[in-house]
């Protein structure tokens, strides 16, 4: 087989609710995305993953899907997709979807239908319902937790008032967990995939790919969970049977030539973690482990490596991601300001130099830092609540993008009112602005992605080069290309070669600090 369309693709995650607003309603849409395709396809992308905008009350912001075989009206309906998809494959950008198969939305007609039916039902039987312990049954049935705070469990009021049985939810209280060994939930999780493939759709990021089969009995966790984190021995995630469903999975897709899979795999152990990449399995696995580190050669030295070890194990292709909706922006996560934007350009160019598959989130490509200081009362990540007030969450990362004039909303809404207030410090910052600044962060990518696009020596497979401590230097190849970065404070000696592309100036044969180079 041959080299699939996604082996060395950039994927351009779109957060529709923070990309652009068409209808003045401070909330980003489908149509948004349409009206900005130029500027995916001038910064040169291959495919876009869009987030979640199947029919939701919206309490995680479309990982509550209450119709996964219907685009919500917040976002445009089933006529915004359709001409979402015409549009992108005009371009020659691929459209692959959000989908959450861990869980649906509380609304949905089978969990309602679950509430009204009673205990000892099928309808219960397609999701967690249990028995509480202790001798009114007021102690949940298990210690687990949810992924947001507090526990996994909620208690329901039976459809004779009484108090009754708990439901699982291992993220929050509106997103009941599905049991996969209900016939059921595999049949209509396969007529959701034929549902978009045959409307083109070309694939799908598949969300809590780790999760979904849970370990018989359920079993207590050991010890403490931390908010938005589990490790590799959590009864949570990362059962054994998971792998059953992901081949099945798998056939349904293989049935759709060029369609492919992307899953989310919060999973540390290689060896575990490949297992999701086998030839019947998953196309591509994220891995995160850049999104985990400092800006430290070491530590980014060991990052590569190991996923690079991880996804040799069965051959599948890598991928890099330095952020996305859920993990913080490098800008902010490498110092801030002036530093962390350096550090930021040169980790771009670290990643775009790797082989494999990349992930660039909407926003990225402009330099934008996470909002830490949003006030409390603008906060909607279901963390915030969940956690008692203690974990911030994601908002941070989730501001609207900026794309012109001098002052918010900057052309993402005709609405000042946005979902999510965005800062008025950003107006050196928008699409307008940098684009017509040659030096700007937009620009620099727009140069990145061409010379990966066009050039042959990003190919090969990758072979460290002796470097300092605070020096990581790869090439891809014999008489590939070479990457070379400093993370460290004082110059270092540039290898030979021609410079094609630096994340901040070269001066006088010496790497800067914080600074990045490719040359052949």
């Amino acid at each position: 087989m041959g080299p699939t369309w996604w082996s060395n693709a950039v994927f351009y995650q779109v957060y529709p609710r923070s990309f652009a607003d068409t209808n003045g309603d401070g909330v980003g849409d489908i149509d948004g995305v349409v009206a900005h395709l130029d500027h995916l396809e001038r910064l040169g992308v291959d495919a876009i993953w869009l987030n979640p905008v199947t029919v939701s009350p919206m309490a995680d912001h479309g990982y509550d899907v209450a119709d996964p075989r219907a685009i919500d009206p917040l976002f445009g309906g089933m006529p915004a997709i359709e001409q979402l998809i015409a549009a992108a494959h005009e371009r020659g950008i691929k459209i692959t979807m959000d989908v959450v198969p861990n869980h649906t939305s509380s609304a949905h007609p089978w969990f309602q239908a679950a509430l009204a039916a009673g205990p000892g039902t099928d309808a219960r039987d397609r999701y967690f319902f249990r028995d509480g312990k202790g001798a009114d049954g007021e102690l949940p049935p298990n210690n687990w937790t949810s992924v947001f705070g507090g526990s996994a469990w909620t208690r329901v009021v039976e459809p004779d008032g009484s108090p009754g049985q708990y439901y699982l939810h291992l993220f929050d209280t509106e997103q009941p967990d599905l049991n996969w060994e209900h016939p059921d939930v595999f049949d209509d999780f396969e007529k959701t995939l034929r549902f978009w493939l045959e409307r083109g759709v070309d694939g799908f990021r598949i969300d809590v790919a780790h999760g979904m089969a849970k370990p018989a009995g359920l079993p207590d966790a050991k010890g403490d969970v931390k908010v938005l984190s589990h490790s590799d021995d959590d009864p949570r995630f990362n059962n054994p049977n998971v792998h059953d469903i992901h081949r099945r999975i798998r056939k349904v897709v293989d049935e759709y030539p060029g369609a492919m899979t992307i899953g989310e795999v919060w999973v540390m152990d290689n060896l575990l973690w490949a297992e999701y990449l086998r030839p019947d399995e998953l196309h591509l696995g994220f891995n995160f482990r850049l999104t985990k580190i400092e800006f430290d050669a070491a530590e980014i030295h060991d990052a590569i490596r190991n996923s690079l070890a991880a996804t040799a194990i069965y051959e599948s292709e890598p991928t890099w991601t330095l952020s996305n909706h859920d993990v913080g922006r490098e800008v902010t996560r490498y110092g801030n300001g002036e530093a962390g934007l350096r550090r930021a350009r040169a980790m771009a160019m670290v990643m775009l130099a790797l082989p494999g598959t990349v992930f660039i989130y909407n926003g990225e490509e402009l330099g934008l830092p996470d909002m830490l200081d949003l006030p409390e009362e603008v906060l909607q990540d279901p963390t915030w609540e969940r956690s008692g007030h203690t974990e911030r969450g994601r908002d941070k990362c989730r501001v609207p993008l900026p794309w012109s004039g001098a002052a918010p909303p900057f052309g993402f809404s005709s609405s000042p009112d946005t979902w999510l207030p965005m800062p008025a410090n950003w107006a050196s910052l928008t699409v307008e602005k940098q684009e017509a600044d040659p030096a700007s962060t937009l620009s620099f990518f727009r140069t990145a992605l061409e010379l990966r696009r066009k050039r042959s020596e990003f190919e090969g497979e990758l072979e460290w080069l002796t470097a300092s401590a605070d020096g990581l230097v790869f090439r891809r190849a014999a008489g590939g290309l070479i990457c070379a970065l400093n993370t460290g404070a004082r110059p270092l000696p540039l290898p030979a070669g021609e410079v094609i592309l630096e994340s901040a100036p070269v001066v006088d044969g010496q790497l800067p600090a914080d600074t990045a180079v490719w040359l052949v």
